[in-house]
């Protein structure tokens, strides 16, 4: 994998650049669609590709390695084989669902035992077993397994928790190092940076992170619950560390706000489920604002969902039908609900990369924003 840095905004940190893979290249910033089990919810591989335009999906190891499991994809040939995608695909490790499943799991310096939810089965995640699964599923870009603290967190237990990620990612990169890829197709590690709403901690994980020297880095323990303006704030604060020459990924951000402002501060890739889990209860995220399709207001309201975008679903059916698809529980609702959402996200970023690049990101973000946060 490599990354070529080609334009940075006049006025803010936002950068445009290429991410080439074996798969296919990756024009940056960029949002990836989320496909936790193999499958992003509700929409097929080619309306991926065509309404959506992705670039790049997601994956999860934690839902993959329970179903359908390492034995069922290595003899599909890769998850690429398995669903038909044929572009980039790059597999979170598991650490954030230890992470929601707090209930279910023991933290160790081994790893993490934790018990399914789908059968009560008890399973152990090392650093070195991540690392292989992730090998056996296929993915372009892999996490290095982490532990992903709550928030808010107490300092020394965010400290342990960072101390014990860094242990982890170290025997992460090791276990890079000691095997092959599966399929004959490379494969990059991307750490990930810790350290909770500590400024200290995080300048330290991101210094032990940037000297592991990896293809890219990763930004996680934001947008789980602290205020946006803290998310803002630590999210500048590991962009001014992490090396300039290699992409940044914050994990799990976000609404569209929130992704021009991280643009703005020199986030680099995006991954979030709100598109898709929103839009399966009706909110839309168009270029005018925030619509609730379910509300009596679209009954008789013949426009087309979004005319802003360059999507047939969201630029062929009306808002009155969509909403006449919720009211009556009919399934195609969620498709093209998701559809037209994560199409917005894919056209929110092309237009963020054409204005970094005509050099006027910084006073467009500025009038986005408020735009986008109306409720029409």
């Amino acid at each position: 994998m490599t990354f070529d840095l080609i334009a940075t905004d006049t006025n803010s940190k936002a950068r445009a650049g290429v991410i080439s893979t074996d798969h296919g290249v990756i024009e940056t910033p960029i949002f990836m669609p989320v496909g936790t089990a193999g499958s992003v919810k509700a929409v097929t591989q080619d309306q991926l590709k065509e309404e959506v335009k992705a670039q790049i999906i997601l994956g999860n190891t934690y839902h993959l390695y329970l179903r359908p499991g390492t034995g069922i994809l290595e003899q599909a040939g890769g998850l690429h084989k398995f669903n038909g995608w044929d572009r980039p695909i790059l597999t979170d490790s598991g650490g954030y669902q230890v992470f929601s499943l707090a209930a279910n799991r023991k933290i160790k310096e081994e790893g993490v035992v934790f018990q399914s939810h789908i059968d009560g089965s008890r399973h152990l995640f090392t650093p070195e077993s991540v690392i292989d699964t992730q090998r056996s599923i296929g993915a372009d870009i892999i996490m290095a397994f982490d532990e992903c603290p709550p928030y808010p967190s107490e300092y020394d237990y965010a400290k342990k928790s960072m101390e014990l990620t860094h242990r982890w990612l170290a025997r992460c990169v090791t276990q890079m190092g000691e095997t092959e890829p599966k399929y004959g197709y490379s494969q990059s590690l991307f750490p990930i940076v810790q350290g909770s709403t500590y400024k200290d901690l995080r300048q330290a994980s991101v210094e032990f992170v940037a000297d592991m020297d990896c293809d890219g880095n990763a930004i996680g323990g934001l947008s789980v619950g602290e205020p946006e303006e803290m998310m803002y704030e630590f999210s500048a604060l590991c962009c001014e560390y992490l090396p300039a020459e290699k992409p940044r990924y914050l994990m799990g951000v976000g609404n569209p706000w929130n992704i021009l402002e991280n643009i703005s501060l020199g986030i680099d890739m995006f991954d979030c489920v709100m598109p898709t889990r929103n839009g399966r209860n009706g909110m839309l995220f168009t270029t005018n604002g925030v619509i609730n399709i379910k509300n009596k207001k679209w009954e008789n309201d013949f426009s087309v969902i979004d005319e802003g975008l360059d999507c047939h679903t969201s630029r062929f059916y009306t808002k009155a039908y969509l909403r006449h698809l919720f009211v009556s529980s009919e399934i195609l609702a969620l498709t093209i609900a998701s559809i037209h959402n994560l199409a917005f996200y894919l056209h929110l970023v092309k237009e963020a990369r054409t204005h970094i690049l005509a050099g006027d990101f910084n006073s467009w973000k500025q009038e986005m924003v408020p735009r986008l946060k109306q409720r029409l």
